[in-house]
């Protein structure tokens, strides 16, 4: 029983760090992108897209932002920026 409390409480420390970084890194990129932000919710959600989109392509491309915090905020910030700008690009098509 002892194992299922520490998995419990490795996924809610896994939640809360996407949630702190996704907050931040949206924040930041609406910051970045003119007319960009979507609110307090919007925004962790945008940011938490941007650390997936930006997990998958960054590396693709050959970019490394290190690791850690400020590595996973910028890299966060980044690809939360592109998702940002794409949807500008949508909503003025």
């Amino acid at each position: 029983m002892e194992s299922l409390n520490d998995t419990q409480a490795a996924l809610f420390s896994g939640v809360f760090s996407a949630i702190l970084i996704g907050g931040l890194a949206g924040w930041l990129a609406a910051k970045m992108v003119r007319g960009g932000g979507f609110g307090l919710i919007g925004n962790v959600l945008l940011g938490i897209g941007g650390a997936v989109l930006a997990h998958f392509f960054l590396p693709l491309l050959g970019v490394s932002l290190g690791t850690g915090f400020i590595g996973s905020v910028l890299s966060a910030m980044i690809g939360a920026a592109v998702v940002l700008l794409i949807i500008r690009l949508i909503k003025s098509a």
